[in-house]
């Protein structure tokens, strides 16, 4: 009886060692993406542009569940401790790769908990400021900020957030001080900027572009190594005078550690497929955002990157977020 309860005991330790199997039918069943942001953002619209075309690809129920708060980490951490059989993924920004580099006390490692599913698109940051604002292009930016240190202001997404540490990148870079006016969101940053309350915001291409075309801010650089199809007169930060500086925000899709290959190789074929319909590639065209559709493995190298890259800058910033 003894040596039975041992063995009973044994087998219970070694319990969460053991594989999932893949199931050769996948997907027999519904499945679950979680955002941990609010319906609504780009995130969540990326995620329901995917989840339509898994469902029709697969022929079951594939439900978006929004779970905002803490930052992301609560939903984030829902996926971390989720069976590894496909049935539950996760869709995330790239401030994923940003709280690792914070010093935050995570419940998960952002590399040993996850599975990498594909990077699905990619966007940049847009810097624009007031039309009243004594700059019209990122040199004079540069040369205000480092007259005058700290009394150019800029609005952002909040504090440790992708816009906020864009910025940050770009003082690390130049050595330039400016003041950062936090809100709670893009929107409220955009806002206050068109308000005066601002003299620039940094927010997505998505959401500060359409404020530029009606003219109630003026659009100063963009984040990514190229122009936008979307903005071709708005020139880069590199190209304005910060050789170098890309940064690209992105939207991609995870799973639990250990999802077995098959299962894997399955999800990630057909997302890349999905991304590449004329459905889906108007979305992204409309909004300037570029589809990428990545392997499991390339999406991998581009995660560990951020988080070297955000690692350091936070270091030379000073930022930490208990």
């Amino acid at each position: 009886m003894k040596s039975i309860l041992r063995l009973a005991v044994l087998a219970a330790a070694c319990a969460p060692l053991v594989t999932v199997a893949a199931d050769p039918a996948y997907p027999v069943r519904p499945i679950r993406i979680i955002v941990p942001q609010s319906p609504g953002a780009s995130t969540d619209l990326t995620a329901r542009l995917v989840a339509q075309g898994l469902h029709e690809a697969f022929k079951q129920p594939v439900i978006v569940d929004n779970r905002p708060g803490s930052s992301g980490i609560a939903g984030t951490e829902l996926v971390a401790r989720a069976a590894p059989d496909g049935y539950t993924l996760m869709v995330v920004a790239s401030s994923f790769s940003i709280n690792p580099a914070l010093g935050r006390k995570l419940p998960y490692d952002a590399i040993r908990d996850f599975t990498t599913v594909s990077q699905l698109s990619k966007f940049p940051n847009m810097l624009a400021a007031n039309p009243s604002a004594p700059v019209k292009t990122l040199q004079d930016v540069i040369a205000l900020a480092k007259a005058k240190p700290g009394q150019l202001n800029y609005a952002s997404a909040g504090v440790a957030t992708g816009t906020h540490m864009t910025m940050e990148l770009l003082k690390y870079m130049t050595g330039i001080n400016l003041l950062h006016v936090p809100y709670k969101g893009g929107s409220p940053a955009v806002t206050a900027t068109m308000g005066g309350q601002t003299q620039l915001v940094i927010g997505t291409s998505v959401g500060v572009l359409p404020h530029v075309r009606a003219g109630k801010l003026r659009g100063i650089a963009i984040t990514s190594a190229k122009r936008s199809a979307g903005a071709p007169d708005i020139p880069t930060f590199a190209e304005s005078g910060v050789p170098g500086y890309e940064h690209e925000p992105w939207n991609g899709m995870f799973g639990p550690a250990r999802i077995p290959k098959p299962v894997l190789a399955k999800v990630s074929s057909e997302v890349a497929r999905i991304l590449q319909t004329p459905e889906v590639k108007k979305v992204y065209d409309r909004d300037g955002a570029d589809i990428v559709g990545s392997t499991p493995e390339q999406f991998s190298a581009v995660l560990k990157a951020e988080i070297a890259k955000w690692t350091k800058v936070a270091k030379a910033a000073g930022i930490k977020v208990e």
